[in-house]
């Protein structure tokens, strides 16, 4: 489509906001839960990508054969520590080029220059990628957020050639199990370097799921690189900060960079008498942020899947060990919680964000960011602040979400859902997506979050989003009214589409692959029309601060008695006299 031209005031608002982008850093939650602890037998892997107004297209890498002696070029990820104009990847438009298949091809924007190459293998796999790859046509899932380190912010160079965007698709193309994916991350930091912030991957394949994590290095050595093995039966949440503790050498679920205790010695970071190697201590600043910017959500998630473990929302400080890594649900858990882990905001606790005078009269959860705010993602924790928000699991500036899903009992097509959602994940609804699919629904593959476009799921999702912001408690009972039957059809359509699909398969596997195509990007269509139509509707019922209908207009709403009663409400022009002056002392 050609894009239209833009008059003056459109230009600057569109250097502006490129300006805005540059430097942008992400903050995401991402969490594993294992088979064993799940009501299905399913794994888990959920990631919110919260980069604010990012890249949210969701693309289709398809499967490829290389000739013998290929490259394959290695990307800048702005994502990393903000845009570099020189390699042509920028926040709102991540990559843009041939290298991965016709979903990224533009001829009309700035191709994408890559950093460096790294030998290609004969064939690579399916994945659907998004700012970090995120699934692949074995079921091999992963998952991000950055963390603050005492390296960080090192830009790319040949010593320093990979970010974990591209670790994660190479392994997505290479991999078939988290094991391989692992060893495979751990081996080209080892020999490509890192640049970048700290980082945590949870990687997982249907039957077994670890964390790795990374920071970048210097011109001393490349990168240093963790990684554990989470016991089945359990789950691990990250949010913003390390969680591997202690090195043990003899430990045979975890694996590690092979410099980590030599480069930990030279830099003065960790020495043999302190006993094992603390991960988090040695090479962080220990919390992202601010007080609680990542504990918090990492005490949430575990005390709403294990509130017997009664763990307190208050610590000592960012090393505290209060929150093992990894713990035992109380119950299992089952699909229909794991969509909801992400769209919380401390309801029902001492810092519900629905609360209080920020919320407003309509208990509204998000507070905006602003010049008082911390200084950004990796600041030292120990940086005076004048005040913080609370940093919930649901934050206004997602670009998506998404929950991975695997089932080995099922052939990997069907067995592999990825259920997407657009912006917020309180206000969104998630989409079954079979990794079977070759194909994506054109809603999700379209988005530029400089440009607003009807035919964008995102911008469909993102203004209902701000719609919300009018009415709150009213629009997002709505949207729960809506949501939550859609995502209930989703689980009784997938069931079916199981059953017919491993019917085909069992004959036809390409039958099998057109059929999860079809139903994959018809459901999608079906999510991105009725979300479209809702918007449409919100438009007139919450207009001009009424509740609007058909049948009755302007039904005024007013405010709540307890919101007026904090305000100057009270003391307004209810007589023609003066009111008295307040006495002062």
């Amino acid at each position: 489509m050609k894009k239209p031209r833009l008059n003056r005031w459109q230009l600057a608002t569109s250097l502006l906001t490129t300006l805005l982008f540059t430097g942008q850093t992400l903050a995401c939650t991402t969490f594993i839960i294992t088979p064993g602890a799940t009501a299905s037998g399913a794994m888990y892997v959920g990631h919110s990508d919260d980069g604010h107004l990012n890249d949210p297209r969701l693309i289709y890498v398809p499967a490829a054969d290389h000739p013998p002696g290929s490259m394959r070029p290695v990307h800048f990820d702005a994502t990393s520590i903000g845009e570099l104009p020189e390699y042509g990847s920028f926040v709102y438009r991540r990559y843009t080029g041939s290298a991965r298949g016709p979903g990224y091809k533009n001829p009309n924007e700035p191709q994408s220059k890559p950093i460096g190459f790294i030998p290609q293998v004969a064939h690579t796999y399916g994945y659907f990628d998004g700012n970090y790859g995120i699934m692949n046509e074995h079921q091999l899932m992963f998952g991000e957020c950055t963390n603050g380190t005492k390296m960080g912010n090192v830009k790319p160079s040949p010593k320093h050639l990979f970010y974990s965007a591209e670790l994660a698709r190479v392994a997505l193309e290479r991999c078939t199990t988290a094991r391989e994916a692992v060893v495979l991350i751990g081996h080209l930091i080892d020999t490509y370097g890192f640049h970048g912030t700290g980082e945590t991957l949870p990687v997982a394949d249907p039957k077994e799921g670890w964390l790795i994590e990374m920071i970048p290095g210097d011109e001393t050595f490349g990168g240093l690189w963790v990684a554990q093995r989470i016991p089945d039966g359990e789950m691990v949440v990250s949010a913003n900060e390390l969680r591997i503790r202690e090195i043990d050498p003899d430990n045979p679920d975890q694996l590690f960079s092979p410099r980590l205790h030599q480069v930990a010695r030279a830099k003065g970071w960790w020495k043999p008498e302190d006993g094992k190697l603390d991960w988090l201590r040695t090479v962080s600043l220990g919390e992202y942020n601010h007080p609680y910017y990542s504990l918090r959500r990492v005490w949430r998630v575990m005390d709403r899947l294990a509130p017997s473990l009664k763990l307190s929302p208050w610590v000592e400080d960012g090393y505290t060990r209060a929150y093992p890594l990894t713990i035992k649900p109380d119950q299992p858990v089952s699909r229909r919680q794991v969509l909801n882990l992400l769209r919380d905001h401390y309801e029902g606790t001492e810092f519900d964000m629905t609360k209080g005078v920020a919320a407003g009269p309509f208990g509204l959860p998000y507070r905006y960011l602003g010049p008082y705010e911390s200084a950004g993602d990796v600041a030292d924790p120990k940086e005076h602040h004048d005040g913080a928000w609370q940093r919930p699991l649901s934050v206004y500036y997602c670009t998506y979400s998404f929950i991975c899903e695997g089932r080995s009992w099922l052939p990997d097509p069907i067995g592999g859902l990825l259920w997407f959602g657009l912006s917020k994940p309180a206000e969104t609804a998630y989409t079954p997506i079979y990794v079977g699919s070759t194909r994506l629904a054109a809603p999700y593959t379209s988005a530029d979050p400089r440009y607003y476009s009807r035919d964008s799921a995102f911008w469909a999702f993102n203004f209902v989003e701000n719609w919300a912001t009018i009415n709150y408690s009213g629009v997002h009972r709505d949207i729960v009214e809506l949501r939550d039957p859609l995502e209930q059809g989703h689980f009784a359509a997938i069931a079916q589409a199981d059953k017919e699909a491993l019917a085909l398969y069992q004959k036809n596997p390409a039958a099998a692959t057109s059929y999860l195509t079809e139903f994959s990007v018809h459901t999608a269509e079906q999510v991105f029309t009725s979300w479209q139509a809702f918007g449409d509707r919100l438009i007139v019922k919450y207009a001009d601060g009424g509740m609007n209908s058909p049948g009755e207009l302007n039904h005024k709403v007013g405010y709540p008695k307890e919101w007026l009663e904090s305000t100057d409400w009270k003391n307004g022009p209810t007589s023609y006299a003066r009111p008295a002056a307040p006495q002062t002392e």
